[in-house]
């Protein structure tokens, strides 16, 4: 079993609740709720830079790791519409980040260096 089955057992539970139109048929959907929760993340962000200086209080953590619990569930969603579990994206990447390190290719741009 892989170190990620975690990732599954969010992803079959986040599905239970995942009410949408054309389920398992729509990757428009959990893709534009994927973008519109990851800009309240950063819409965020910005008013802490640009209210309080970039200071991060209690407050602001929660909240944004409410956001980011949004951001997950359309991860997911979106993970289920491909028919691809969320273990095997993040065992993936991080196995392509890996590598990227060993080659001192952390940096850059390009999706394949």
């Amino acid at each position: 079993m892989s170190d990620y089955y975690q990732f599954d057992l969010y992803q079959d539970k986040s599905e239970e609740t995942a009410v949408y139109p054309n389920k398992g048929d729509n990757l428009y959907y959990p893709a534009l709720g994927l973008a519109g929760e990851a800009g309240e993340v950063c819409e965020k962000i910005k008013k802490i830079m640009r209210d309080k200086g970039g200071v991060l209080s209690e407050e602001d953590s929660l909240e944004l790791s409410k956001e980011l619990g949004d951001v997950l569930w359309y991860l997911s969603a979106l993970a289920c519409e491909i028919n691809v579990s969320l273990s095997s994206v993040a065992e993936e990447n991080l196995d392509k980040l890996s590598s990227r390190q060993e080659r001192g290719k952390l940096q850059g741009s390009g999706d394949n260096r």
